[in-house]
């Protein structure tokens, strides 16, 4: 399998999906971002290790690893192997101990974020989903996602209403079914919806 490391590259919250946000990776030697829709627990998570901040007491990752820690296990690296019917895939890869474990891909990024091992994608995977900013786009995604994590320590920001005056554009109706889907784990039309963003966010 040929693989492409990622980075991660930020969080992307909308006020119209609460309770969904987009972990947003980067191809380290290109511009191609993976975005994947992860829960508000997982987000936050990633969040809190990014920013360096230690929460009072170890959160569901921060035991992982120091029972990994404890046990001498070494994490050589993630990889998020596949996508099937729109929901992608992940692997823990232990070469020393010569075994792989499946995880959720953001379980898996939030355990690797806290023992600084690398992250890869299927270049298969990453050819079919992944997606290349336009324009101005390509020098402001990095700063606006980064902005992010400020949003993500502070539930009262998690919890921002839509502004009521603003009309909702096509975007936000679809983000608000994306988010249906996925509390209702309906997973098929999550994806179907995910698709069309995805070729909405490429044409404009």
């Amino acid at each position: 399998m040929e693989k492409v490391q990622l980075v991660v590259l930020g969080l992307s919250a909308s006020p119209a999906a609460s309770n969904a946000y987009a972990l947003i990776l980067k191809e380290v030697d290109g511009e191609r971002r993976l975005p994947i829709i992860i829960g508000a627990f997982e987000a936050q998570a990633i969040a809190l290790e990014m920013e360096g901040v230690t929460p009072p007491r170890p959160m569901t990752h921060d035991l992982i690893k120091n029972i990994l820690d404890q046990m001498g296990a070494t994490l050589t690296e993630v990889v998020i192997s596949d996508i099937i019917e729109g929901t992608f895939y992940a692997k823990l890869v232990f070469e020393d101990l010569g075994i792989e474990i499946d995880a959720r891909p953001s379980d898996a990024i939030a355990i690797a974020v806290r023992v600084g091992c690398p992250i890869y994608v299927n270049a298969e995977v990453l050819q079919e989903t992944g997606v290349a900013p336009q324009g101005e786009e390509k020098e402001e995604v990095a700063d606006e996602d980064y902005d992010e994590f400020e949003m993500l320590k502070k539930s009262e920001k998690m919890q921002q209403p839509q502004t009521p005056q603003q009309p909702k554009s096509r975007i936000d109706i679809l983000q608000e079914q994306l988010e249906k889907a996925i509390r209702d784990e309906d997973y098929e039309t999550a994806a179907r919806i995910r698709d069309e963003l995805k070729k909405m966010l490429e044409s404009s």
